[in-house]
């Protein structure tokens, strides 16, 4: 067997099963398009609150009229941080016509989930789950996990995995107010 002498010329011999390029198309198709499991509900949440990263409590009453993506992740979780970056951005586009975030941290230390957020310039409100989250939402079983709110304070979406801005679009567009 003869080794190639160059890179160039390794890829030129190259040449791959049609198994091993469907394997590969399988692989990237699931990096940019993260499974997830969406349940469709339509149930009114009873009253929660949350006390921010920076002291601040937010109440449900305060978020009525909004679209609210409830995201539940932890920093050590590579599928949340891999999903951070399409929320902050859809977020960026969307919190002008009713859309917000509250991420719900499983981490231990506040101070860690602050650090994470601030080194990565994440604007949305963070706070740490609480047993009285777990209450409202349900038991969350794997991380990520997100629940979308209508504007009424109603659960209309419950995401097992990862989201990003194209499922974002599709579950939270039509649930924002017309444009005029």
């Amino acid at each position: 067997m003869s080794f190639p002498k160059s890179l160039p010329e390794a890829l030129r011999r190259f040449r791959p099963s049609w198994s091993t390029l469907l394997l590969l198309a399988l692989i990237a198709w699931v990096w940019f398009r993260p499974p997830a499991w969406v349940e469709d509900e339509s149930r009114p949440l009873p009253a929660f609150s949350a006390r921010l990263m920076d002291g601040r409590v937010m109440s449900s009453a305060e978020l009525r009229g909004k679209v609210v993506l409830i995201n539940v992740w932890a920093t050590w979780c590579p599928w949340c941080k891999k999903e951070m970056p399409g929320i902050e951005s859809f977020y960026r586009d969307y919190r002008g016509r009713g859309f917000t975030v509250l991420a719900l941290s499983t981490d231990d230390s506040p101070e860690q989930v602050k650090r994470y957020l601030m080194e990565k310039g994440y604007s949305f409100d963070a706070a740490m789950m609480a047993p009285e989250h777990a209450a409202v939402f349900g038991e969350v079983k794997r991380l990520p996990t997100s629940f979308i709110i209508d504007p009424e304070g109603r659960l209309r979406h419950r995401i097992a995995g990862q989201v990003y801005y194209g499922r974002l679009e599709e579950l939270v567009v039509p649930l924002l107010p017309m444009r005029h």
